[in-house]
């Protein structure tokens, strides 16, 4: 299972609230902090995304939820994804970078365009990468009513796709989806998406070459990090969760609808063990932080989920075979003597 941006519940909090609903409620329950929601440099995984939004459905007696909450968002929940996508010379060139750097945003998505035997039209699917997910009718119908507006986005606020698939029974009158996504609905379908015309696949984009290749070079680092396994998306998760001190096997096992053991013996697998990614983690955050701030120690030890600051002392000793305090000193001696040598 993966994790998805914080920027996927762009809104929610404001929709939830216009409906009557308690909405940090609503998200604690699905283990997700108010304040990742609209955070890009925030991660929860996509099952807690949909858990939350089926819950807000339920709550406000609201079944167009997705819907509604797609029109809060557009293609600036992507971030860089979506710079680098509207930049480019083509809506197919846009398409592709969305293809090719989606797990950038999450890698439990994925966009596919294939061309249909009539010629002058094409399919965009989006698909949900994660297996034997929980019923998410709500999450889907969010994916395409944001899709619908990334397309108006570069094509137009006029767009029209020819059709759009929907793999469930509709959740309200069919002519509400006919209003929402101004073409013909198709329900209980196999993929989802929109049927295209390929003319407007070819309709050209304010390229901005600097400015695409920016972005292209930094997507293809974090691609290049981008762990799919499942180790990975635990990693994400536990950066989350260290702060809040529930970073342990059992709320990170629960977070991916797991038992404990099951997750353990996934890791196990991937050649890793849960008490050995929250280690890394821990390690990765303290050497930032150590080297690059002036973060208290107090707070630091908070930030790693350690509930003394002497816990702490004891991993840095372990990891860098020196304290915190001198291993900071350490670092800005050196980097004091690199900024006065001469040249």
């Amino acid at each position: 299972m993966s994790v998805i941006r914080g920027t996927c519940l762009t809104g929610f909090m404001e929709e939830a609230a216009a409906l009557g609903a308690d909405a940090p409620t609503l998200l604690h329950a699905a283990g997700i902090r108010p304040s990742d929601v609209g955070n890009f440099e925030s991660f929860f995984t996509y099952v807690a995304m949909i858990q939350v939004l089926e819950a807000a459905a339920q709550t406000t007696g609201t079944p167009d939820f997705g819907r509604r909450l797609a029109r809060r968002q557009g293609i600036e929940i992507l971030g860089p994804v979506g710079v680098a996508a509207r930049t480019t010379r083509t809506v197919a060139d846009a398409l592709r970078v969305f293809e090719n750097y989606l797990a950038a945003y999450s890698p439990a998505i994925t966009i596919e365009v294939t061309p249909l035997p009539n010629p002058d039209t094409a399919f965009m699917e989006f698909r949900l990468l994660i297996p034997d997910p929980p019923p998410h009718r709500q999450a889907m119908e969010l994916s395409l009513g944001v899709a619908l507006r990334v397309l108006r986005f570069l094509l137009g606020s006029t767009f029209s796709p020819l059709t759009v698939h929907i793999p469930h029974e509709p959740l309200g009158p069919r002519d509400d989806y006919l209003t929402e996504f101004s073409c013909t609905p198709r329900f209980s379908q196999p993929k989802a998406g929109f049927t295209l015309q390929a003319s407007d696949l070819a309709r050209p984009l304010v390229a901005d070459e600097t400015a695409h290749r920016a972005m292209v070079g930094y997507l293809d680092t974090v691609i290049d990090r981008q762990d799919r396994r499942l180790s990975g998306s635990v990693r994400e998760l536990v950066r989350q969760l260290l702060p809040t001190g529930r970073a342990t096997l059992a709320v990170t096992a629960r977070q991916f609808h797991l038992h404990p053991k099951t997750l353990q013996r996934r890791l196990a697998a991937e050649h890793t063990t849960y008490a050995d990614i929250v280690d890394s983690v821990r390690r990765e955050l303290a050497e930032h932080w150590l080297r690059d701030t002036d973060m208290t120690l107090i707070h630091l030890a908070h930030e790693l989920g350690y509930s003394e600051q002497s816990v702490l002392t004891r991993s840095c000793r372990r990891w860098f075979d020196c304290g915190p305090a001198q291993f900071r000193a350490a670092h800005r001696r050196a980097a004091h003597a690199t900024q006065v040598a001469p040249g």
